[in-house]
């Protein structure tokens, strides 16, 4: 029997094909044109001698022998995955790029001033930041490090818990004129800007104005940064951001309450790469030179 002699290449783009569903899905996934595509799967079903895909106009649906070729692909991916790691791991030179992913809240105040230090301390590393709230999955290398605002991490991945940050109540000093009672009671007659449609109760019930009423969804830190800015209501936010826009103020007499941590995240494999550790104990010795800032 004639060993099959299936190309790496041909394998990630079918593989894009199944998760994205369809030749465009994939072609738009990988920023290549269809037809690049089209004569990967074609060169597949060539090799395997059968088709791996039934067509129809519907779309795509996996055949049988497409079935069985899957998990055989996945697992090509991995171990290319795992060798680059390794590969990168032994990189003994601080230069190159490091591609850090941060959810949106951290992708302004927080990072910009440490990213510019760094690039003054290390010209030849290039930092290319992935602001998503998604969570990065290290071990496929969708980033090389993760900073995350999180209570606990549970990946697979080496982890630095830095600091836990402090967040508490804000309003603009007009709202604060405007509903004056407040740090006289319960909040009967406050705002607090929501943070998501599904949560509100249990969190409202647990703030330190209980009997203030919730309007509007405003599900990520800088939307209510500028929610609170304009009047709209009380805001519960993290004191290191809120504390740094000139617009806002502490609601007086509220005691600012431990919140999430800040984490650094990479894949065991990169503790040994230049570039990578380099940019990991900087942003590590930023945040923790400046704990008041975090912990007031």
């Amino acid at each position: 029997m004639t060993a099959l002699r299936l190309d790496w290449d041909d394998l990630r783009l079918f593989l894009a094909v199944v998760r994205s569903g369809s030749l465009r899905g994939a072609a738009e996934q990988l920023a290549v044109n269809h037809a690049t595509i089209n004569r990967a799967i074609k060169r597949l079903e060539s090799e395997l001698g059968t088709r791996i895909f039934d067509r129809s106009p519907s779309g795509l649906a996996l055949s049988q022998p497409g079935e069985l070729l899957v998990p055989h692909a996945e697992t090509m991916e991995q171990q290319i995955f795992d060798l680059s790691r390794k590969v990168a791991g032994v990189d003994e030179r601080p230069a190159g790029i490091v591609r850090v992913s941060l959810p949106h809240a951290l992708s302004q105040e927080f990072i910009s001033p440490i990213v510019a230090k760094f690039a003054r301390a290390y010209p030849d590393i290039e930092i290319i930041l992935q602001i998503t709230n998604a969570i990065s999955n290290l071990n496929r290398q969708e980033a090389d490090v993760s900073i995350r605002a999180a209570y606990e991490v549970t990946d697979d991945v080496v982890g630095r818990r830095l600091i836990r940050y402090m967040a508490t109540a804000y309003a603009s000093p007009q709202y604060l004129d405007d509903v004056g009672s407040l740090e006289l009671g319960d909040g009967a007659g406050a705002t607090w800007i929501g943070w998501d449609t599904q949560n509100e109760p249990d969190w409202i019930a647990t703030s330190p104005f209980p009997k203030a009423g919730v309007r509007h969804c405003f599900p990520e830190v800088h939307s209510q940064l500028g929610a609170t800015a304009a009047g709209l209501g009380l805001a519960w936010l993290p004191s290191f951001l809120a504390d740094m826009d000139p617009r806002i103020v502490r609601v007086p007499n509220v005691e600012a309450k431990p919140n999430r941590s800040i984490w650094l995240l990479l894949h065991s494999d990169l503790r040994k790469t230049a570039r990578v550790r380099a940019f990991v104990d900087f942003v590590s010795a930023q945040i923790l030179n400046e704990q008041s800032r975090y912990t007031a």
